[in-house]
């Protein structure tokens, strides 16, 4: 077998594009090198110019496009490249959700890989209109000059985008966001700076109840004391008549993490009300919620088909956050047990149980693995495990849990098909993989979820 051909930066030359990778990039191989090419769709031929060579890969940028591919659309989004919040706003709505099933695929062939080809993997389940869905934004703030800017940081850089109109956000947040800008400037308060960590604003955020059409703001700052706070409150409540909940979130540290442990109420409730499908939700302001409501109900739908439940079935809710899964499944359950990190999210998840009248619910504070544990030594195992981890895919100790307590069913919700190919590796000693179905929650992005329905072997499904 021929050596690979060392790559050098500013090397040009033909490439044909395979496949997209995980990030959203064209995926090409030239003289047995692998060259990763932001922009670039499958099937298209390009000139590849290297901006950076490395020994087991290269990444390169279009110098021109030879031969475009079909799927390829005008971005609507004036800051699309720029940004890099979206992936794959320049190709067909309909070539994206065949590539979401594409990343599922590639990730078992590289994990899971003599398993993958009797793996069921069905189509994705893609949205109506792949536009405006997100229901929260959360922009830094930054000042440029004298003008107080707030967006998203342009990929791999310390750059930030001031975002005045974005394709993918309910147009109610920008809007909120782009007024409270113009309130920073006028008030001239204190912006802060990631350089010398000085400053007092520093984050943006704006959740809508799309249901509802209750709005949440949240100022994160560096300190509780504000100057002028109560004007920027009153300025902040004038924008329109459906914000009904405004906080304050300390973060006094240096860190790429959005908010501190510390929320204040400054007017309203300390929560938005929200309806998914027949339930409804109260918010809090870190609690987490899906950004995209119209393809929740079809997630939960999905992870509902696969529970399978009868009504005789225990289940427990890892990583509950304010119950929504559980909750979703404890009309046709015996009992909903959850849990979660963040007390907030408990005490949220407890309140949505009462509001929507169950009574076959208990939510509790702390890590799966010690309440699983804890329960089985109590003589309780769940029949039905839900997770919805996040993208890091689940904690060591609990997949060991997992593997130790054996639910009789395991619905696992993955956010990203690597983490999720990974833990199957691990966990199909002792499940069947019965199914994985794609779901597109994120629009526009290289993001993909996935419902897995995974039975332990040798039981009746």
């Amino acid at each position: 077998m021929s050596e690979k051909t060392i790559i050098e930066a500013g090397q040009e030359f033909p490439l044909t594009i395979k496949r997209i990778g995980i990030n959203g990039e064209g995926v090409g191989f030239f003289k047995r090198n692998v060259v990763f090419v932001k922009g670039a769709l499958p099937g298209e031929v390009i000139t590849a110019k290297v901006t950076v060579a490395n020994p087991k890969y290269a990444q390169a940028e279009i110098k021109s496009l030879r031969e475009p591919s079909p799927n390829r659309v005008n971005p609507p989004c004036p800051v699309y490249e720029a940004c890099g919040g979206c992936q794959l706003q320049h190709m067909t709505y309909e070539s994206q959700l065949q590539v979401k099933r594409d990343l599922v695929l590639q990730a078992l062939e590289r994990y899971v890989k003599e398993l993958a080809p009797s793996i069921d993997v069905r189509p994705t389940i893609g949205m109506d209109n792949p536009w405006n869905y997100r229901n929260k934004s959360q922009f830094q703030v930054r000042e440029l000059g004298d003008k107080v800017i707030a967006g998203l940081y342009a990929e791999e850089s310390n750059m930030l985008i001031d975002i005045n109109d974005c394709s993918v956000q309910h147009p109610i947040t920008t809007h909120i966001t782009n007024e409270i800008k113009k309130f920073l400037e006028e008030l001239k308060i204190s912006i802060y700076d990631g350089r010398n960590s000085k400053g007092i604003v520093r984050t943006i955020v704006v959740r809508t109840g799309m249901r509802t059409g209750q709005i949440q703001v949240t100022l994160v700052t560096t300190q509780k004391k504000m100057p002028h706070k109560e004007e920027l409150v009153q300025k902040i409540r004038a924008i329109d008549s459906n914000i009904v909940s405004i906080s304050q979130n300390i973060n006094a540290e240096d860190t790429s993490l959005i908010f501190g442990d510390t929320t204040f109420n400054l007017h309203g409730k300390e929560t938005i009300h929200e309806k998914l499908g027949e339930l409804a939700f109260d918010l809090s302001a870190r609690a987490f919620f899906q950004l995209n409501p119209e393809q929740t109900v079809h997630l939960y739908n999905e992870i509902e088909k696969a529970a399978a439940l009868t009504r005789e079935e225990t289940i427990v809710d890892a990583y509950c956050g304010v119950g929504t899964i559980g909750l979703w499944l404890a009309k046709n359950a015996k009992e909903v047990r959850g849990m979660d990190i963040v007390q907030e999210s408990v005490q949220d998840a407890k309140k949505n149980a009462k509001r929507n009248g169950f009574k076959n619910t208990q939510y509790v504070h702390g890590t799966a693995q010690h309440w699983l544990q804890k329960w089985r030594s109590e003589g309780f195992v769940p029949d039905v495990l839900t997770v919805d981890p996040p993208r890091a895919g689940l904690d060591d100790e609990l997949l060991k849990t997992i593997l130790d307590i054996k639910p009789k069913r395991f619905v696992y919700t993955s956010c990203n098909p690597s983490t999720l190919a990974k833990d199957l590796a691990a966990l199909k000693e002792i499940y069947n993989i019965k199914y994985i179905q794609p779901i597109d929650m994120f629009a526009q992005t290289a993001h993909v979820e996935a419902v897995v329905k995974l039975v332990l072997k040798d039981t009746v499904d």
